[in-house]
């Protein structure tokens, strides 16, 4: 005999109220790799709490909570741990994901509101089922350049020699998050956090995040601070790659670069970065990948 659900049990379709969500991969073209993420288009009436809740139970890197907001589209980014001010995948992810659910054929441009009322924009380009955003992280902040003993202290913490690191300044930058860009020469294969404070260093010189890059390949690494999880693609940092490499001659205002990310977890990603202006005044810096699309979902608020 088929089991009966009891009738005080909500069933999502049924009597609760759902949210739906949609899954896709981000930085690649090819459904299940790149990183992934989860959109709601429609975030309703959630808090904090619910949508920190909802990130947690699906287990991705980052998910975004969207709501029409006027003239724009209200954006709101959490990991597994905090919301964010700034994160570059989920913009993209949610761009091509609206552009997707819109049936638009001819390019669009979608403007976001973020936490304290920052305003980017993405251009989203559809062909066919493939989807590619750019998104403009505009004017990047230069912060800091930490030396001496700083050089040999952040090599340490994540298991290299200070003779790894290429012949560049270690620099903080930020378009949205402050990232301590550590420029490695060899051992990008071997890299992980082994210092457990690595948070507590990085305040030192005023960073957020470390992101480690080989300059002459143009691959990066990057890990929550505790060195638990390792990101697949993070295009935060990429804008912030994009502005190192202009400022230093690893790359050519207006000419796009492809940043590399993801082999180390299985999940190889893509992230195109353009720098505009000239290496003592980097103007901007755009962002851009593919968005692949997985699957859709509905999930009950907690």
């Amino acid at each position: 005999m088929m089991a009966q659900i009891p009738q005080n049990v909500q069933v999502i379709g049924e009597h609760a109220e759902a949210l739906s969500f949609i899954h896709c991969d981000v930085f690649s073209s090819r459904p299940y790799s790149g990183n992934s993420l989860a959109v709601f288009p429609d975030r309703g009436a959630l808090t904090a709490s619910q949508m920190l809740a909802i990130t947690q139970e699906l287990r991705h890197f980052e998910t975004i909570f969207l709501r029409r907001d006027g003239d724009y589209i209200s954006a709101r980014v959490f990991d597994l741990f905090e919301e964010l001010p700034f994160a570059g995948h989920p913009i993209i992810g949610a761009a091509g994901t609206l552009h997707k659910l819109y049936g638009k054929t001819e390019p669009q441009t979608w403007t976001f509101k973020l936490i304290g009322d920052r305003i980017v924009n993405v251009v989203t380009y559809m062909d066919g089922n493939e989807c590619y955003g750019r998104l403009d992280q505009g004017r990047p902040d230069f912060l800091a350049a930490p030396s001496g003993d700083h050089r040999a202290l952040f090599a340490k913490a994540f298991g290299l020699s200070p003779q790894q690191l290429a012949d560049l300044p270690l620099e903080v930058i930020s378009t949205g998050l402050k990232y301590l860009v550590l420029p490695v020469r060899d051992g990008l294969e071997t890299a992980r956090v082994v210092r457990p404070d690595l948070e507590d260093l990085l305040a030192e010189i005023g960073a957020e995040y470390a992101y480690v890059v080989d300059v002459e390949r143009l691959e990066g690494r990057h890990w929550n601070n505790d060195g638990v999880v390792e990101d697949v693609a993070t295009g935060s940092a990429a804008g912030v790659v994009g502005a190192y490499a202009l400022k230093h001659g690893l790359a050519t205002s207006g000419q796009s670069f492809i940043l590399k990310q993801g082999r180390f977890v299985g999940r190889p990603s893509e992230i195109h970065v353009t720098a505009y202006g000239a290496p003592d005044d980097v103007q901007r810096v755009e962002v851009a990948g593919a968005v692949a699309f997985v699957g859709d979902g509905r999930v009950q608020a907690p």
